[in-house]
């Protein structure tokens, strides 16, 4: 573990998605964005958690060595962190990526449809000491979806780069009447659990 002294002038968010862009300016953080690109899928047998923290963390290392080998890097004059996350949906431990096409979306909201369902997102951070992995877990209630609200609702184009084929804070939030657990989680990025992530290991919001 770094000592928490230490002052990471250089936070780098692994991750392409404009969410979690948002939720992190959100919460105060200065940051680049460098979207790492690796195979996002699950290995056989992986459980849920193991897929994310697995994904989260190969995403920061990735990132990380890349900063790290760019020549415009400093090491003596910056201290440099790479935040990765990963989110999933899951039923009955099934993993729901993101849907491959339209057909697949409907198929994903028809197994949710009237279900309580499990959203997880595994987060790293990288350092120079190092790569710290934790994650969060929320439970997600569906009301019961028609064959036409399904359709319409996919023909909006939503749920195409979504886990699960739904996004908590677009149309679908209508069709939710209770979750348990973090909000931001289900988002895309669990601020609470990011920032304790983040001030262990020295690294402040503005």
């Amino acid at each position: 573990m770094a000592d928490a002294c230490h002052n990471f002038n250089m936070l780098i968010l692994a991750s392409q998605s404009p969410r979690r862009r948002e939720l992190l300016t959100q919460a105060g953080y200065s940051f680049e964005v460098r979207p790492a690109h690796i195979p996002e899928e699950p290995l056989a047998g992986e459980n849920p958690i193991a897929y994310v923290t697995r994904l989260a963390r190969e995403k920061a290392e990735a990132v990380f060595r890349e900063v790290t080998a760019d020549a415009r890097l400093n090491a003596e004059s910056e201290i440099l962190a790479v935040l990765g996350a990963d989110t999933t949906v899951t039923l009955d431990d099934t993993i729901l990526g993101k849907p491959e096409d339209a057909a697949d979306a409907a198929r994903m909201l028809k197994m949710l449809s009237g279900r309580t369902h499990r959203v997880m997102t595994g987060v790293a951070l990288a350092t120079a000491d190092g790569v710290e992995v934790a994650a969060e877990v929320t439970a997600v209630r569906f009301l019961t979806l028609s064959e036409e609200e399904i359709a319409g609702y996919v023909a909006t184009g939503e749920p195409m780069d979504k886990a699960g084929a739904y996004a908590i804070q677009g149309y679908a939030a209508r069709w939710i009447p209770r979750i348990e657990g973090c909000y931001f989680n289900v988002v895309g990025l669990p601020l609470a659990l990011v920032t304790a992530l983040l001030e262990g290991r020295g690294l402040r919001s503005r």
